[in-house]
Order: C-alpha cells, then structure tokens, then sequence
C-alpha cells in the first residue's frame, strides 16, 4: 500500500491498495477513504498503519489486539505475512471508512480473528 504521509494530515484522506495482503476484503487497486484521528480504533478495524520496526512501511491492515502501546494487525489473507507477524506492533494512522472505486461500499469492520 502506497500513500503519501502529508495526505494523512486531513482529516480525511485517500489511499490506494497494492498487494494481495487483505483479499479478499480489498483487492489490488482498490482506492480508500480514511478517517484520520476519529474515534478510537477497536479490534476489527480495518486500518492504516506503519510499523515501528519498517517506519518506511506503510500498509492497510486489520486491527486485531493493542499491544505495547500501538496495535497488532494481521492482513485478511493468511497466505501472506507482511504483518504484525514479521514486523512487531504497528502505530495506528487511520481507520478505513469506506471503499470508493472500483466496487464502491463499506468495508466490513469484523472478520473471524
């Protein structure tokens, strides 16, 4: 997932989708809307984040648990790892609200963790 740091400043913000790591929540290509610094973030959440070990990173992730003072998040395709998995507790960034092209709707906030 590619996005550029200063976008996330706004309130809301938009992000783009690469990868397979959430399918099949959100596809390659799949453009998002993201609340910046809303409410509290709750296991279940689809999120932006950055990894503390990879601060170059940043990825569109599930929430799954807080953990030492940020949150570990798991994508939704168990057959690949670029998560919590390989890189430690992530700082949450944003919350998902909403995908608007190509298959405009909301993004599901709960999945089987």
């Amino acid at each position: 997932m590619t996005v550029e740091r200063a976008w996330l400043r706004r309130p809301l913000a938009s992000v783009g989708v690469t990868g397979p790591s959430m399918s099949p929540t959100l596809r390659h290509g799949d453009a998002l809307l993201v609340r910046v610094g809303a409410r509290a973030i709750r296991p279940g959440d689809v999120v932006v984040a950055v990894f503390r070990t990879r601060p170059d990173l940043l990825v569109v992730k599930r929430a799954v648990r807080p953990q030492d003072g940020g949150w570990w998040v798991r994508g939704d395709n168990d057959l690949v790892t670029d998560d919590s998995r390989a890189y430690g507790v992530a700082d949450v960034l944003g919350r998902v609200v909403l995908r608007y092209w190509p298959r405009p709707g909301r993004v599901p906030r709960r999945r089987e963790l």
